[in-house]
């Protein structure tokens, strides 16, 4: 989740969470480019976020100096990466999801490592477990959220299910990702696939499309500029009150409003849900590999894994590991979600995607 372009938006301000100190946008290949193994690289997507004190503690501990490369959203960064693997951006690839984990994986993104604590990672978010190319960090949902305002003013309740957004009474009122370019448009995708089954999903979104969905590239422009519900969307004039975005979303508008409200401005279509895990891996040709076993070590560790939900807002995948009260509170994990076998989506993703892109971007 773009957590940090949120932020900034509801805030009115620079970025509140904290990406790496020391980060760079701008590292040459390897770690850093100079072979220096007190410098390990982390190459992600611009959701990367953790808090200044836990981080120092990790590099002194280490007597590591992280650097972060961000690189786009995480279908967009999955793909640099693949292209890059012979001669990589950095040590450790964190933001590839159970939705495009296959594509790494197929392509020989990342070397095996089990990572010191990978016993404590719940069963269910456990992948490629016999191979150790990948190491769980988090979990959240891809859900559509909702303006809570603009239904309350015309006394129209809130769609509650997939089969609820192609009712005539939300006609154009929802804006979705593209599912060929956008992590959590995807996400929907394979939700309603999973939904609907291989024979029914292509009919549920001409459904989706008669009914005005608005499809746009990131997950930026969905919730920032379009969606009426957000602090961004509401500076920006989004006039859209449905959006698909995470179900973590309404915490962020909470914790960092200025009075906090006692409840959160957006709500959760909690029969919209897909269940996305993200995975961090070491490079195959990572220059630092030990560096970035350390990393990946850290990133399961017990304190990064409770510094997640309030500067990444996702869940923590490793047993025991504490939620904030306010992330609980306004940001539970779906009680039902939509779930696809990792090799379901590897056998048929890139052909939903492309008969999605000639559906509905016709």
């Amino acid at each position: 989740m773009n957590t940090k372009t949120l932020v900034a938006a509801a805030v009115g301000l620079g970025l509140v969470t904290l990406s790496a100190c020391g980060s760079s946008s701008g590292s040459s290949p390897g770690s850093g480019g100079d072979g220096d193994s007190k410098t390990v690289t982390l190459v992600s997507h611009n959701s990367w976020a953790v808090s200044k004190d836990v981080l120092a503690d990790f590099e002194k501990q280490s007597g590591l100096q992280v650097k972060v490369l961000e690189d786009g959203d995480a279908g967009a960064a999955v793909n640099k990466a693949v292209l890059t693997k012979d001669n990589p951006q950095g040590d450790v690839f964190f933001g590839v999801d159970n939705t495009l984990l296959s594509r790494a994986l197929d392509n020989g993104l990342f070397q095996p490592y089990e990572a010191k604590g990978a016993d404590t990672v719940r069963a269910a978010y456990r992948a490629d477990a016999t191979g150790h190319r990948v190491t769980p960090v988090d979990t959240g949902d891809i859900c559509v959220n909702y303006d809570k305002a603009y239904f309350s003013e015309r006394d129209l309740a809130p769609p509650r299910t997939f089969d609820d957004l192609i009712e005539p009474a939300y006609k154009d009122l929802l804006v979705t990702e593209n599912a060929s370019t956008s992590s959590p448009g995807l996400g929907f995708l394979l939700g309603t696939a999973a939904q609907y089954g291989d024979d029914g999903w292509q009919d549920y979104w001409k459904k989706l499309t008669d009914n005005g969905v608005k499809v746009v590239d990131s997950w930026e422009s969905a919730y920032n500029e379009e969606f009426s519900g957000s602090a961004g969307g509401k500076k920006a004039g989004g006039d859209r009150p449905l959006v698909v975005s995470y179900a973590s979303s309404p915490p962020v508008e909470v914790v960092y409003a200025d009075p906090q409200p006692k409840t959160a401005p957006t709500g959760v279509v909690d029969g919209t849900c897909f269940r996305q895990i993200e995975y961090a891996g070491l490079l195959s040709n990572a220059e630092n590999a030990e560096g970035g076993k350390a990393l990946l070590d850290f990133l399961i560790g017990k304190r990064f894994q409770e510094d997640m939900p309030l500067n990444m807002f996702v869940y923590p995948v490793v047993e025991g590991a504490r939620v904030p009260e306010v992330f609980a509170q306004h940001g539970p994990q779906a009680k039902d979600p939509e779930t696809m076998d990792p090799a379901k989506i590897a056998d048929h993703r890139d052909d939903w995607v492309k008969a999605w892109t000639s559906l509905v971007l016709r």
